[in-house]
């Protein structure tokens, strides 16, 4: 299966439960509604899309409405479909896999239990794919399972890993992380880390740590803060991403387990939100279930019958 058909398959909940509603707004086959704004905010809400982004919606299609504009489901579909293109697609961005700073230093950051540790393991894969040379960063800690797992991780895909005890200091993992990649000649390195939600303040100040001492390395570093978020979570990730953004800098996202929701609308608020790009949406369980996210063709797939 392409990634347009895992894309399709990974929104077929979100996208079952945006074309039920929209169902509902229409009279009969063509006829939209006299309460359409009314029925389209229920359906959007729904489908997670949140407040901002509907009333903005709503506002466009009141508007068009009142100008005779959209009459029929089909007018109306290509409306929306606009108008969340316009929310999502963020002109001149640099994707994750198009940077070309060397070693690229990747610091990836998220709560505990999105799939952080293994999505790293499938970006390493990706990037293994396309001949770069990858290090692995075990700099969380806290969690001896994920230091363990990174190193599965390493061994199938031919990655380096930079390890440390269980308990060491985060911050000194991603040093020797960085200078070590120096000296090999690393391309990309993919640096781990905590993601306890409990104790917020110091998770932050840690990740705030970690980017200093990786400046110290190599200025400028890291290139790409990359945020992690659970695409079942749906408004809770936007909460997430706000505390991340407003302490990490965060340069791009992954969104994961989007198979496993009807709440994939998110991806519409997180983005109109952060102008931060998504680079790819993790779509199932499987090593090549990674997949790069194309906004143009997420908007057509929303939408799709």
């Amino acid at each position: 299966m392409g990634f347009v058909g895992k894309l399709k398959k990974g929104l077929s909940k979100t996208r079952g439960r945006l074309s039920e509603g929209l169902g509902r707004v229409f009279l009969g086959p063509k006829e939209i509604a006299e309460n359409v704004a009314e029925e389209l905010e229920e359906v959007l809400i729904e489908a997670d899309i949140g407040v901002r982004a509907t009333n903005e919606i709503l506002e466009m299609v009141t508007e068009r409405v009142s100008r005779k504009e959209l009459k029929d489901r089909e007018s109306l579909i290509q409306a929306l479909k606009e108008k969340v293109r316009e929310m999502v697609v963020i002109p001149d961005s640099t994707p994750l896999m198009e940077s070309h700073e060397k070693p690229l230093i990747v610091l990836i950051v998220g709560v505990n239990g999105v799939g952080k540790t293994t999505t790293i393991g499938k970006l390493g894969k990706i990037f293994r794919e396309r001949g770069k040379t990858v290090l692995f960063s075990a700099a969380d800690t806290f969690r001896a399972a994920a230091i363990d797992q990174l190193g599965i991780w390493a061994e199938r895909i031919g990655a380096d890993l930079v390890r440390h005890n269980p308990g060491a200091d985060p911050s000194a993992v991603a040093f020797d992380s960085v200078q070590a990649a120096l000296k090999r000649g690393s391309d990309v390195v993919l640096i781990d880390t905590a993601g306890r939600l409990h104790t917020k303040d110091n998770l932050m100040a840690q990740l705030e740590k970690m980017k200093r001492v990786i400046a110290k390395v190599i200025p400028g570093a890291p290139h790409r803060v990359l945020l992690i978020l659970d695409g079942t979570n749906g408004q809770n990730a936007l909460s997430q991403a706000r505390e991340f953004m407003k302490s990490t800098g965060v340069t791009d996202l992954i969104i994961t387990k989007l198979d496993g929701t009807a709440r994939g609308g998110v991806i519409i608020p997180i983005i109109q939100e952060f102008q931060v790009p998504i680079d790819f949406v993790g779509v199932g369980e499987q090593e090549d279930d990674l997949i790069p996210f194309d906004a143009n063709e997420f908007v057509e797939l929303l939408f799709a019958d």
